[in-house]
């Protein structure tokens, strides 16, 4: 029978403390990934907002600029129909024609061209300068069509200031609908740049400005080389596609020219031909969320590492004092010289086993077993031979009973016990028996050898009651008890003990089985003497 054991609470149990050690730390962990990553999308989120402000920004800037010469080129044109203007002085002309137009801010030429594309007014002189401009991509659109409107070329290099230039334009038309020339206004490109110029948008951040056709009017911070090539065109791009498909948005992609991963925001001008886009490099939206997440992620690392490594060693520690603790309630109740059930660990079998009977009213029975003239061995023999006799009879013990719930304890001294559960009078008789068989095949060498040397190698001797023995043999008397329904575990004991008494008075190595509670006797042999022996 085995000794109750008390339930380990949940928060004895070292796995427990030590999975808790670790979960919490990985908790942690995810709790920080969270969190780190909402700080990327409110890093994303103030970078698409800072992208929208700006090309709010640019747009209103580029397309106030565009009227202010637009509604000058269309002074200019309404001018020259006036009849008196062909009458005034070349200064008045001058006056009434250009006044607006010379106060626009990054304005550069401002002319009037006739039907064949030579100058005949220029704003910045009374007598034009000489060029001709009817190859101009923008000259043959207004000669082509009446109703074009304002009509913004792709850069081209002026002809006349050799810097690179948008060219804004607008049709003049005789009295009678034909062609008679064209208005136009120069816008240099660097009023692009020094628009652009204070806008940091970080490592590969760009600024485009495109003809609705695909060409690229303008890119920061690095311009295109127009003065030995053509402007490039992105028509057939996806991110131009985008562009087109929606007034204005955002979203992530791969620059065609570069291969550069950028995130976009882009905007169509209502009246004007001009796509514009802020592109700033994904990496630099990253960067600074990065560098935090490397810092506290390392942080965080390394307490979860160490709180991780203290659970451990904390689990290692109660798990360590969960086992001492173990040993010690395991010797608390295990004797130490023969490894079997002490006597504290006998008396809460006992009192166990008294209460399950009277619960299930089933028999078990108690045998206290004693050594026979033990003291006599250790006077004669010396307590090493005695140590060795008791474990040999704890063996013997042990030998004789086969079932888990069996418990065989030593009680003191030379005295042992065995509690048999569920068992009755002529079972635990039985294993009276079994004991008796056992301990007779016994032979101690020391003891026999302490013989030879007091009686001269005799083979065997007479105990003071006259009973002969083998030398170096030991054997046993028992005291067989039943206990019945309602019998208290003292009183079990003492019948027990009464019975182990009387088993040394008739002779010893033998067993005497105290009178059985009628529960569990046989009515055929109830009134017969009240003790018994069994075997001699």
């Amino acid at each position: 029978m085995t000794a109750p054991r008390r339930p380990a609470g949940p928060l004895r149990l070292p796995r427990l403390w030590t999975a808790l050690g670790i979960l919490a730390p990985v908790g942690m962990l995810i709790v920080s990934g969270l969190i780190l990553l909402d700080l990327r999308r409110d890093a994303w989120e103030k970078a698409e907002q800072t992208s929208r402000n700006l090309i709010q920004v640019i747009e209103r800037d580029v397309a106030r600029n565009v009227e202010i010469i637009d509604l000058s080129l269309q002074a200019i044109v309404d001018n020259l129909k006036a009849p008196a203007l062909a009458q005034a002085s070349r200064e008045l002309r001058q006056l009434v024609l250009f006044d607006r137009v010379v106060n626009a801010k990054d304005v550069g030429v401002v002319l009037v061209l006739d039907e064949h594309g030579d100058s005949i007014m220029d704003a910045a002189s009374l007598t034009a300068r000489h060029t001709n401009n009817a190859d101009r991509t923008y000259f043959k659109a207004h000669a082509a069509r009446s109703d074009l409107g304002l009509y913004i070329s792709h850069p081209i290099v002026s002809r006349l200031t050799g810097a690179p230039i948008v060219v804004l334009s607008r049709r003049i038309s005789k009295p009678d609908g034909s062609f008679g020339g064209v208005a136009l206004a120069s816008l240099s490109l660097s009023y692009f740049s020094r628009l652009f110029e204070r806008i940091d948008l970080g490592h590969r951040g760009t600024i485009n400005l495109f003809h609705r056709d695909g060409t690229r009017i303008v890119r920061y911070p690095t311009p295109d080389p127009i003065a030995s090539a053509p402007p490039p065109n992105f028509a057939g791009t996806p991110n131009f596609a985008r562009f087109l498909r929606q007034a204005r948005g955002t979203f992530v992609g791969t620059t065609h020219s570069d291969g550069v991963e950028r995130h976009y925001t882009f905007v169509q001008f209502e009246d004007l031909p001009l796509v514009l886009n802020v592109a700033v490099a994904t990496e630099v939206i990253d960067a600074e969320w990065r560098r935090k997440a490397l810092v506290l992620g390392g942080i965080l690392l390394a307490l979860c590492g160490l709180t991780a490594g203290l659970a451990l060693l904390f689990g290692r520690e109660l798990r360590r004092r969960a086992a001492i603790e173990t040993e010690l309630a395991a010797l608390s109740r295990t004797d130490v010289l023969t490894g079997l059930a002490n006597r504290r660990r006998f008396d809460e079998a006992l009192g166990a086993a008294c209460e399950r009977a009277h619960r299930t009213g089933r028999p078990f029975c108690l045998l206290i077993v004693d050594a026979d003239h033990f003291k006599r061995y250790n006077d004669r023999y010396g307590h090493a031979v005695g140590d060795t006799v008791l474990k040999g009879l704890a063996q013997s013990l042990s030998a004789s009973v086969r079932r888990p719930d069996d418990l065989v304890a030593r009680i003191g001294g030379e005295e042992f016990a065995v509690l048999l559960p569920e068992t009755d009078a002529a079972g635990a008789a039985r294993i009276a028996e079994k004991i008796h068989a056992e301990v007779a095949g016994l032979v101690f060498a020391g003891a026999r050898e302490g013989i030879g040397e007091r009686t001269g190698a005799g083979t065997s001797e007479v105990t003071g009651e006259g009973t002969w023995m083998p030398a170096g043999a030991v054997r046993v008397s028992i005291g067989l008890a039943c206990a019945a329904p309602g019998t208290a575990a003292d009183d079990l004991y003492r019948l027990a003990d009464e019975a182990l008494y009387d088993a040394k008075k008739a002779g010893r190595n033998r067993t005497c089985c105290a009178p059985m509670p009628e529960a569990f006797e046989p009515p055929a042999a109830r009134g017969r003497a009240a003790l018994r022996l069994v075997g001699s």
